[in-house]
């Protein structure tokens, strides 16, 4: 194992990370920051109001976006165990 296939390996899970959490990343923080307006306008200063709206966005983009995430994580997988032998020797 030498260090570009180390370098590469972690770019590629790391990219695999990045594009798995941005969905949910995304829709928390356009919810965070919608619910922050409507908590400015309308003068209201509760912390957990916030909790709710994240919690069923969140819940929302897991069901639709789910299965390809888990799909994106097990492909990942499915490459480096693939590789192991190779390295193996």
């Amino acid at each position: 194992m030498n260090v570009g296939y180390v370098l590469d390996l972690s770019r590629e899970v790391i990219w695999t990370i990045v594009k798995v959490s941005a969905p949910l990343l995304i829709i928390s923080l356009i919810i965070g920051l919608i619910v922050s307006v409507l908590q400015t306008i309308t003068s209201i200063q509760e912390q957990t109001l916030t909790f709710v709206p994240k919690f069923l966005a969140i819940m929302l983009v897991l069901v639709l976006f789910g299965g390809w995430m888990l799909n994106s994580v097990s492909e990942l997988l499915k490459d480096i165990m693939a590789q192991v032998p190779t390295l193996i020797r």
